[in-house]
């Protein structure tokens, strides 16, 4: 059986397919920024404070990380309005991959923490840092450095997670892709284009944040290289 492609017949929805594009980015970068903030301080109150914030922020690790992205969403979706509380869904999308994305990064930057060697801490106190400044320029940002990497991964993942929240409403590209697939009846054609937007998305993001990562650990390591060099007699 042959198969003609009609790629043409999407450009009549490409306003929906942007709407979609421009949706899937803004919850990506949102959740990016929010996640990864919540677990630099989910991690450093789980390294600084013991007994049971330890004990509740590991419980919220093992949870989120040991269940479904989907039964998260449909939770802060379908759940919260049982408590009285109403959320849209892009709303609930966004605390959703938020949360989800927490959990990753505290205990991808937990790992970074717990690799600083306790060497460092002495010399930081041996210079007379204080206890804030240890942690901050001794322990928390090396140890970020270290699993910045690993943290990427997971923001890209996070991105092309995006895709499931069109199981509650969110009209990102996931659910473009599906209205457009309802309209034409073209499965192929749409998510041809759909999987090389991903990939492009994909690729961009991994590309963005590598530059970000040079600019702000790189510029750092270039300026301890520079100091760290000898005087030159006179």
């Amino acid at each position: 059986m042959s198969y003609t492609f009609q790629f043409g017949v999407l450009a009549q929805y490409q306003g929906e397919i942007l709407s979609g594009i421009w949706l899937t980015i803004k919850l990506s970068i949102l959740s990016i920024v929010l996640g990864s903030a919540a677990g630099v301080m989910l991690a450093s109150l789980r390294s600084i404070k013991g007994g049971a914030v330890r004990y509740l922020v590991d419980a919220y690790v093992e949870v989120i990380r040991n269940t479904p992205f989907l039964v998260q969403l449909f939770i802060v979706y379908f759940g919260l309005p049982g408590l009285g509380i109403r959320v849209g869904a892009d709303t609930a999308a966004l605390i959703g991959m938020t949360i989800n994305l927490a959990a990753y990064s505290t205990e991808i930057i937990r790992a970074g923490i717990e690799a600083v060697h306790k060497s460092q801490i002495e010399a930081g106190e041996a210079l007379g840092f204080s206890r804030f400044q240890i942690y901050r320029h001794v322990i928390l940002v090396p140890a970020v450095a270290k699993v910045y990497p690993a943290l990427c991964s997971q923001f890209v993942l996070m991105m092309l997670a995006s895709s499931i929240c069109s199981a509650i409403s969110t009209h990102e590209l996931a659910a473009s892709a599906a209205f457009v697939e309802s309209q034409t009846y073209r499965s192929f054609e749409v998510y041809i284009v759909v999987t090389l937007i991903y990939l492009a998305l994909a690729l961009a993001l991994r590309a963005a944040l590598a530059f970000m990562g040079m600019w702000l650990f790189g510029r750092r390591v270039a300026r301890r290289t520079m100091t760290a060099q000898p005087e030159v007699p006179a």
